[in-house]
């Protein structure tokens, strides 16, 4: 699977992300293996495996084997606490105050430039919708010397990849009703 046909693979009424999609994928206010890596924690955020199928053939190529483990870091660390800190602070009281007690130890090694996983996790943050995290992660990637340009490239790659996802899982969970019919 390629990009072209998961491009391919979106029905007429999903045209504009095709069109972010093929633009997104050449974003130049992103560096090479930094877009890269925004895609692949995001397609993996995305929980589908068609888009990220796609997509980490598309751009594991453009990233080195400690950059593509760091993408795969950020999705699988962000999983954890996206969930845990959305709690802590919608849920607020002494929530916010008692230690996580969970274990992180990528976030402070994760074998790649510090700011370019920082912008991979506030991707995944993103998707999944953590407010704290997203605010935590952009003050980091800010002071790495990240434009706002740059992260609004990387959240634009994240919506659209997360966009191409819901598009293809409600078209698949519609698919056997359009046989019955």
């Amino acid at each position: 699977m390629s990009l072209e046909s998961l491009k391919a693979a979106l029905p007429d009424y999903a045209k504009d992300l095709r069109l972010n999609l093929g633009s997104l994928a050449a974003e130049p206010a992103l560096p090479d293996e930094v877009r890269a890596g925004t895609f692949v924690a995001s397609a993996l955020a995305s929980r589908n495996a068609l888009v990220t199928e796609a997509i980490v053939a598309e751009f594991a190529p453009h990233l080195s084997p400690e950059a593509l483990n760091a993408a795969k870091a950020a999705a699988s660390i962000m999983a954890m606490n996206n969930v845990y800190y959305r709690f802590t602070h919608l849920v607020g009281g002494d929530y916010p105050t008692l230690p996580a007690k969970l274990r992180m130890n990528v976030m402070a090694r994760p074998g790649v430039d510090k700011g370019a996983f920082e912008l991979w996790s506030l991707a995944v943050s993103a998707i999944n919708g953590c407010g704290m995290c997203m605010k935590s992660h952009e003050q980091v990637v800010r002071q790495h010397g990240l434009t706002a340009e740059q992260v609004q490239a990387a959240v634009r790659i994240a919506a659209v990849v997360h966009a191409v996802a819901a598009t293809l899982d409600g078209e698949q969970a519609l698919a056997p009703q359009l046989v019955a019919a």
